[in-house]
């Protein structure tokens, strides 16, 4: 009997878990727009840092201090959707391209 129930219960934990870290991705914003997605990061860097140092602190480790950079999700995400997009328009005409010079290949080995 408690062989059968484990996996039950196993799967039931691993849903609730799934479910909790998506509930807290979209009540923090990361769900949602691209600058809403960059106010949440702003505000976990501005965050973990000093609860990371309460907690090496508690532990009794040294941990050497975190880099700064600048980066901003959004524009990397603009970007990205800006390459596809652009590839998406020119795909029709490179694939007429692409077709004629099949069809001149195709021709060249027919003579």
């Amino acid at each position: 009997m408690a062989a059968r129930l484990l996996p039950a219960v196993k799967f039931v934990i691993k849903g609730s878990l799934a479910g909790a870290a998506v509930y807290v991705a979209y009540d923090q914003g990361l769900l949602g727009s691209g600058t809403q997605g960059a106010e949440a990061l702003k505000k976990a860097q501005t965050a973990l840092p000093p609860a990371i140092q309460e907690w090496t602190s508690y532990i009794g480790w040294e941990l050497p201090p975190t880099p700064k950079f600048d980066f901003s999700p959004s524009d990397s995400w603009n970007k990205g959707v800006q390459t596809v997009m652009s590839a998406l328009s020119v795909a029709p005409t490179r694939a007429c391209e692409y077709t004629v010079e099949g069809w001149k290949y195709v021709k060249d080995l027919v003579k």
